[in-house]
């Protein structure tokens, strides 16, 4: 069974997406810190003034806390989210196919733990391309060990045979292959080569945006072309 681990991301861009649809179950890996100026409660939009980051607010003391127990600050910036969106992408040809969504997250749902935004996001969005994964979260395993011990001891509770890692983890997992191997886990790097370019609304073409980018330009049918390369 192939396994990835992540943490929850607010918007992911669509490699997170690739990751999700690569395995067999995905897991919630939010019982870590919290790190600020990162991925957890922002992401990047690209409309036709160039691309622009929607964060979520968090408490200055969320860097003392697991992902899992922040708390969002100031309702307000569900009604700012929403118009950013709105007006960034109302003109995308195929905007109609998130606006549901993005009425229903941001005006109609109220939200008090930034894990619980981006999993209802992530999941939502996952279904809506086609993903069949399975979602499981960390909390419910043992959890020992130092950092790779701990990813590793994850794994096998959770019955993997093969762990999908993002390829920033190459770093810090070097050296600690054998982890892996005494526990029978084929360790595997996913490649982000080979995305498709699709019409945005401004050039250069860049990749590393919210998934939302791709949901507003290109029309479901065709859209796994354009979120899933073909490695690992």
């Amino acid at each position: 069974m192939k396994v990835a681990v992540l943490q929850s991301n607010y918007l992911p861009w669509k490699g997170y997406f690739d990751i999700i649809n690569s395995v067999d179950v995905f897991v919630y890996y939010d019982e870590v810190q919290y790190t600020k100026n990162d991925w957890r409660n922002r992401n990047k939009l690209y409309g036709k003034n160039g691309e622009f980051w929607l964060t979520i607010p968090v408490h200055k003391d969320a860097v003392k806390q697991k992902i899992s127990e922040v708390k969002i600050e100031n309702p307000a910036w569900q009604e700012q989210h929403f118009k950013s969106i709105y007006l960034t992408y109302k003109r995308s040809p195929f905007f109609y196919q998130i606006e549901p969504l993005i009425h229903e997250v941001y005006i109609e749902k109220k939200w008090e733990l930034l894990i619980e935004v981006n999993r209802y996001l992530i999941e939502q969005i996952a279904k809506m391309v086609g993903i069949q994964t399975k979602f499981i979260d960390s909390k419910s395993y043992d959890l020992q060990g130092d950092r790779v011990e701990r990813l590793v001891n994850l794994l096998r509770q959770v019955g993997a045979s093969t762990y999908l890692s993002g390829p920033s983890a190459k770093d810090y997992l070097s050296g600690k292959e054998d982890f892996f191997n005494e526990n029978n886990i084929a360790l595997v790097y996913k490649s982000y080569a080979g995305y498709q370019e699709y019409p945005q609304l401004c050039t250069p073409f860049l990749h590393g945006v919210s998934v939302i980018d791709t949901l507003a330009n290109v029309d479901l049918a065709e859209i796994q072309q354009y979120l899933f390369t073909k490695g690992s």
